[in-house]
């Protein structure tokens, strides 16, 4: 399609390619032309789709698909973000912790976010994990840029545009490349320590 010369308008015999046709085509294939379409298999750093279901729209070895959202100024915890958190930041076993050198920032290996249902304006963020709210940098000023809600407003929802369970939420590895490599229920600590166990190295 792309070598062949437009159809002559006024000639509907004419060879050539429809030029509407040409334009479906491209809209249809714009993530395959993008270099967005591969998919990589199930290896040491793209798990197998056992919990594909919590998240229906981020595909497992696919690259992940960004969506807006709203960075939460007001917010308030679920005891499931709370146990996580908690399990992130204190656990031996935690992939953070084991995976950040000594005094280095605390997302300078692995980068936490989240993301919750409720509007920004439902929320406090006082009560939230302090997990995801580190103190980084030379001066140890907070980063507010780990928690994140939908966007509402537009009808942009990310928990219906991805698919993602309402219900029990789920974790997303993404991978450097903005690959996903793996999705797990919030619950999953130790399926998630092994998974970077497979091919992450300690500090020496």
């Amino acid at each position: 399609m792309f070598s062949d010369p437009p159809k002559a308008a006024a000639d509907a015999g004419s060879e050539g390619v429809e030029l509407t046709e040409f334009q479906k085509y491209f809209v249809k294939q714009a993530r395959f032309t993008a270099g967005m379409e591969t998919r990589y298999r199930p290896s040491i750093i793209s798990a197998e789709p056992t919990y594909q279901h919590l998240a229906k729209g981020l595909v497992i070895g696919m690259r992940f698909h960004s969506a807006r959202v709203i960075r939460l100024a007001d917010a308030k915890p679920s005891s499931d973000i709370n146990s996580l958190c908690s399990f992130l930041a204190r656990s031996r076993e935690s992939p953070v912790r084991k995976y950040t050198p000594n005094g280095a920032d605390i997302d300078s290996v692995i980068d936490v976010r989240a993301i919750f249902q409720q509007g920004h304006r439902e929320l406090a963020i006082e009560a939230m994990p302090s997990f995801l709210l580190p103190r980084k940098g030379r001066y140890g000023l907070r980063d507010y840029e780990k928690m994140f809600c939908p966007d509402l407003k537009s009808d942009d929802d990310v928990f219906d545009m991805r698919g993602i369970d309402r219900d029990s939420g789920c974790m997303v590895v993404v991978r450097p490349d903005q690959y996903v490599a793996h999705i797990l229920p919030l619950g999953a600590y130790t399926k998630l320590a092994a998974f970077f166990d497979r091919f992450m190295r300690q500090d020496d």
